[in-house]
């Protein structure tokens, strides 16, 4: 069905067939989709403690205030991310701010932290219990004079609605953002993340979000970070504010973050070299084109333990998660394993 109503769907200017996306989850128009492997051993996982149909995750970016998270674990998502939530509601950068980029299979998006604010998010999901493991991806406002500050009054307002919580420091939408990638800064917001967490008496887990662009030098580094602060996963990786060079789309000069087909080498290789230097001590999220059962398998073999997206069910449909199940299903009937978990981290790319 989607594959017809697609053509009506890209006449659309793609921030308002967003919108009509999310109202139509919101009132129950999408169809119910038959999953025939719902309980099918071979994609079983954890997360946090909470057991996974499926390591197919939806990214921060599609639920951006938290309206339809139990409509996409209706349409088969292993656990879904909302956000990103800062404090205070904002608009966010001036319209035109998402371009669709169809030849490429891409999106690019200079949106910036648009939402509803916090107060507003949190008080929806305790009004809509979640029907699954529920993740809430928070960042600073725009002209917020104390960005430390902003993350941990998110954190204090969503700590107990949240199965984790992710740091976003890797929006390349909101100005100098990406700064926090520096090792000395990183320390210190997750030190303060951490104090917070300790005053508060909660246990909730904590995620970051990186950044594609970063360099080989800040892996390393990063890592460092990360193993120091006992975080609990990171997802690699967001969107990228350059690979621009192999894009076809009259579009592609637009500034904001590419997502979709274009990274997915990219995010491969970076989750890879993350995987290296962890090993195994930090769960890796992979983000970054992931659109059918042959991209989340790179993921795995990548060193992945759960894939996020968003970008491919755009050009995929609704259908999505049980579109790469069953290719994903064929590829690893092949390997001969029992679960797919068998093959995480099994290629080493350069």
């Amino acid at each position: 069905m989607f594959s017809n109503l697609r053509s009506l769907i890209f006449k659309l200017d793609p921030e308002t067939a967003h919108n009509l996306a999310i109202k139509s989850l919101k009132f129950n128009f999408v169809p119910n989709i038959l999953d025939e492997d719902k309980n099918n051993p071979l994609f079983k996982t954890n997360l946090f403690n909470k057991d996974l149909d499926n390591p197919i995750g939806m990214a921060a970016g599609f639920d951006k205030n938290a309206e339809v998270y139990n409509s996409l674990f209706k349409l088969g998502f292993g656990f879904v991310e909302v956000g990103t939530i800062t404090p205070l509601k904002q608009y966010g950068n001036p319209k035109p701010r998402v371009f669709r980029l169809v030849e490429d299979e891409a999106l690019i998006n200079r949106l910036g932290f648009n939402n509803s604010g916090a107060k507003n998010v949190v008080n929806r999901i305790r009004s809509n219990d979640p029907l699954g493991l529920l993740g809430i991806n928070i960042g600073p406002n725009k002209n917020s004079k104390n960005r430390l500050g902003d993350y941990v009054e998110c954190l204090k307002t969503f700590h107990e609605v949240a199965n984790y919580i992710t740091i976003n420091i890797s929006s390349p939408n909101t100005e100098d953002l990406r700064s926090f990638h520096d090792q000395t800064k990183l320390n210190e917001l997750l030190q303060t993340i951490y104090k917070e967490k300790k005053n508060l008496n909660s246990s909730i887990p904590i995620v970051v979000k990186v950044s594609p662009d970063i360099n080989e030098n800040e892996i390393n580094k990063i890592s460092e970070v990360l193993l120091n602060n006992s975080v609990e996963a990171v997802i690699i990786s967001n969107t990228s504010d350059s690979t621009r060079d192999k894009l076809y789309n009259i579009q592609s000069h637009q500034k904001g973050g590419l997502s979709g087909k274009p990274i997915e080498e990219k995010s491969s290789k970076l989750i890879n070299k993350f995987f290296k230097i962890l090993n195994g001590r930090i769960k890796i999220i992979g983000v970054g084109g992931v659109d059918s059962g042959k991209s989340a398998y790179e993921k795995f073999l990548a060193g992945a333990n759960y894939v996020q997206l968003y970008t491919g069910m755009v050009f995929r449909g609704p259908n999505i998660v049980n579109i790469i199940k069953k290719e994903l299903k064929e590829l690893l009937f092949k390997d001969g394993v029992k679960n797919f978990s068998e093959i995480i981290g099994n290629k080493r790319t350069s």
